[in-house]
Formats: C-alpha cells, structure tokens, sequence
C-alpha cells in the first residue's frame, strides 16, 4: 500500500460554479508563484503550501536568500511538529557536506564526469551573461576540457581529490613551452608538475610490472615492433591511455592557447575553486567528513542551507546551486517503489538559483514526486538571470514545465500580460443598439459575441495584499493545467490565503 497518496487533497479550489481539489499529484507536477513587493507571495501562499508540506510528511530542501528564511522555516516546522526533521548547513552549525566526498561514494564508475558536470553547471549559473558569450560553445568545451583534465590529473597522481590540490594544480600550469621550470622562487617544486611526476611515476611502475610478465615470445616479438608495443601498452593499461591524454592536453594544447584565451579559461576555473577554498564554505562542503546527505530527505529530513545570498553574496549562491544540482541528481534516482515519500524544492526569490539543467530536471520531476516550489516577483528576473540568447524562450520553456502557477498583486506589466495570457480568452455578450431620428423613427437592437481576456492584466494591480488593513487576507489567482476547477472547463480561480493560517 502507498503510505502518501498522490490524491491527498491540499487545497480546496471554491469558486462560484462548485468546488475541486489541488492535490499532491498537482503539487509534484510544481508551482510557481509571482508578486511583487509586498505582495504577500512568501506569507500567503508560500507559507501555506510549507506548512501543507510538512503537516503531510514532505521531506525537502529549502535554498535562501533572505536572512530571516532560517527562522521562518524553524516556526514553520514547529508549527507542523517536524522540528527534529530540520537539518541546517550553517556556519559554525553542527551539519556539512563534503560533494567530493559524497560523489566519490556514489558514483565511482563515472567520479569525473560527475564531478565535471556539478563545477560546470555551477560555474556556468554564477556567471554574468551577456549577449551571447554564454551560447558560445568553444567557451563551454574549453572549460569542460581543463575541468576534465585536472581532475584526472588529480585522481592519477595522488588517488583522490581535493579543491586545494587542483586549485594548486590550476594555478602552477606552465603560461608557455618556454616557461616549463619545475620549481617555484624558494625551491619547491610547482603543484603541476609534482602531479605529473607522481603520475608518470606511477605509470612507469604499472609498465614495468606489466612487461615483466611477458613471456620470451612477447619480448621477442613486443618489444621490438614500438608501434604494437604502445598499442599493446595503452589497451592492458588504462593509467598508461589517460596519461597519454593529459600530455597531449596540457603540453601540446592548453600551453599553446593565446594568453587572453588561457587567461579566461584559467581565471573562470580558478576564481570558483578560489571561492570553495575560503571559509565558512571551505569547512562546511569541502573540509570535513558530511553528516548528511541528500537522501535524508527520503526519511523526512528537511534540509535549509542557511548562506542567504543577501549576506554571502556569490558565494553563497554558487554552494546553494551546488547543492541543490547534487540533489536533484540524487533525488531523480530513487525508486519510487520502495520510498513513495513526497519531496519538496523550496526556492523563494528562486531567480538566484536557476542552472543550465533546471528545465531537464523538472520535465522529469514528477515521475520522481519532486514538488517544486519556485517563488519570484517578475518574469524579467528570470530572463536576467538566464540570459544569453534566445532567454525569453528559455524562460518560458522552463516555466511550461511548472504544472501550477499562483499570481499574486503585480506592477510589472511583461508578468501581468503573461498571466493574464495563460489565464486565457473567453467569448462576451456585446449587446449595442442604435436609434435613428428624422423624418422617421427607428431604433434598433443587436448582440454578438467578443472575444475578451478573462482577467485583464491590469486586475492583477488591485488584488489583496495582506497585512492589517487586508485583515491578514492576500488574493491571488491560481492556474492549474490538467482537470478544470469548474464544471464550466476554467482551469483557473481566484483565491484568498491566510497570513495567520496555522496547521
């Protein structure tokens, strides 16, 4: 039996033509909720949604922005009863997650292109885009390459990994053929080419033992042809094929790149690793051993990243996408057959915290009982946010895939235009009538139909938005894809949330 019913009702949707349910089959297919300031999207609908979540046993993670969020979600699961099931990854707090850890666990076959794909999506969401830099693929293949490369680099040399070895690694690689000192000013030898001796080393010791075991016939016939030698060599030693290619890539690719090129490339890898190396960040997903994981969240667990970008800045945001790209990864395998568990992504000004994959992931979130929360004021901060070309198709192809929308009070035209588009048309009655005074008398009458839009972009100005003189109430419009709300097949009805509402 399925312990959480995708049929448990959260919301009752009354309008004047009978009632429906939003269900938690509604709230796993996501929602978005838009209003402006003050608009009363975070304490009417976004508080009452959390506070559903929690009361039905939703495990989840809560990304931040505003200092105050950690209070707010530490009243909330106070409310629902679920304060043991908050975890908070906090400076100087009692929980961190090491990823390089944790991807090393769960995904040796494929450590590096997992690791690649986590540093470049987070790299890529924390740049400014501009108009058209970020589609420029040479960029994206360049970094994917040098991303690549040191981490195997890495992994051969010394057998693990860590952000200082690369940082070191990043920083110490030779600017030209002509600049290939081994040692720095007081002696030491440069962390680049310590990782490639430690490589070779270790390679040459594999040869050694695999030509050792050759029998007279392979000396004879092997060793005396170098063509099926290297051959031979690269097939019976994987170390001995990666290292080939490293060579290739840093001695006769990489150092031979223009220096405004190499610079670029160089600084985007180096500046993020930088970042991961400086505290509090370093000691709470680098450092130290994790006390939690992502699948905590399938046992109930809770899980706020308390770095609210308006304190932490970039940093802040770029280990909040870091975390949330792992656990969506993590969260998309498991089987719903044997953990049916709800989960919840809870983003409130979620414009800080899209990546490249967002679209991907919830296209397919659903399937994993994923119910994504994404709370923003306007359209426009998604389309400065995803930027590049073509933003406003990425926009809106990233929002098809939100299964409800709630619109609170707005003042930005582009956001109340698009509402008010999905909401759609309707056909009016238009009656007219005409009189006619001259040598005679006539009036005449008509009617016809007139196709208008349902709400007008300008009615979402004058909705309720809490607070005292609004007796706590703030409206808003929901629109919900799927089964109509009312028997007259409208997808969407206007509805008034409690700011003082409690479980």
């Amino acid at each position: 039996m399925d312990n959480f019913d995708l049929d448990t009702p959260i919301i009752e949707l009354a309008s004047a033509y009978g009632s429906s349910n939003w269900t938690v089959r509604n709230a796993v297919e996501g929602v978005q909720i838009f209003g402006g300031i003050g608009s009363g999207k975070s304490s009417g609908s976004g508080r009452f949604l959390a506070l559903k979540y929690l009361s039905n046993g939703f495990g989840g993670l809560v990304l931040t922005v505003k200092p105050d969020e950690k209070i707010v979600w530490q009243e909330y699961c106070r409310l629902a009863g679920r304060e043991a099931d908050l975890l908070i990854i906090e400076p100087n707090g009692e929980h961190c997650f090491n990823f390089l850890q944790y991807e090393s666990t769960h995904s040796k076959d494929s450590l590096t292109e997992n690791i690649v794909e986590v540093l470049k999506t987070v790299i890529q969401a924390g740049n400014e885009k501009d108009s058209g830099k970020s589609d420029d693929p040479f960029w994206e293949t360049a970094l994917d390459m040098l991303i690549f490369n040191v981490i195997d680099l890495c992994r051969l040399a010394y057998g693990t990994l860590s952000i200082q070895t690369m940082y070191d690694i990043v920083q110490t690689i030779p600017k030209n053929k002509e600049n290939l000192q081994t040692e720095t000013s007081d002696g030491e030898v440069k962390a680049f080419q310590k990782a490639f001796e430690k490589a070779r080393s270790m390679v040459t010791k594999k040869i050694d033992t695999w030509v050792a075991s050759f029998t007279p016939e392979q000396e004879q016939t092997i060793l005396k042809d170098n063509f099926r030698f290297e051959s031979e060599l690269l097939d019976a030693i994987p170390e001995a094929r990666l290292l080939k290619f490293l060579d290739q890539f840093f001695f006769d690719s990489f150092i031979n790149l223009s220096e405004k090129t190499r610079s670029i490339i160089d600084f985007t890898f180096s500046g993020f690793l930088f970042r991961l190396l400086r505290e509090p960040v370093y000691s709470l997903f680098c450092r130290y051993d994790s006390t939690l994981t992502p699948e905590d969240c399938l046992d109930g667990k809770i899980i706020l990243i308390n770095l609210p970008v308006k304190y932490y800045h970039k940093v802040g945001r770029d280990c909040q996408i870091l975390f949330k790209y792992i656990w969506q990864r993590a969260m998309e395998k498991r089987s719903i057959d044997t953990n049916s568990r709800p989960l919840f992504l809870w983003s409130d000004e979620a414009q800080n915290f899209l990546h490249a994959h967002d679209a991907d992931y919830q296209a397919t979130a659903r399937s994993s009982r994923i119910a994504t929360v994404y709370i923003s004021q306007n359209l426009p901060n998604y389309y400065a946010s995803m930027g590049g070309q073509k933003a406003e198709f990425k926009v809106k192809s990233f929002l098809g895939t939100l299964g409800t929308k709630i619109f609170h009070a707005n003042a930005d035209i582009t956001t109340n235009g698009y509402s008010s588009e999905l909401i759609g048309d309707a056909f009016f009655e238009d009656a007219s009538s005409s009189v006619t005074v001259s040598k005679d008398f006539s009036q005449t009458k008509g009617k016809s139909l007139k196709l208008e839009r349902l709400i007008r972009p300008e009615d979402f100005v004058r909705l309720k938005t809490g607070g005292h003189l609004n007796g706590y109430r703030v409206e808003g419009y929901i629109h919900k894809q799927g089964d109509p709300i009312s028997h007259l097949g409208q997808n969407f009805t206007k509805i008034t949330f409690n700011q003082n509402f409690s479980i």
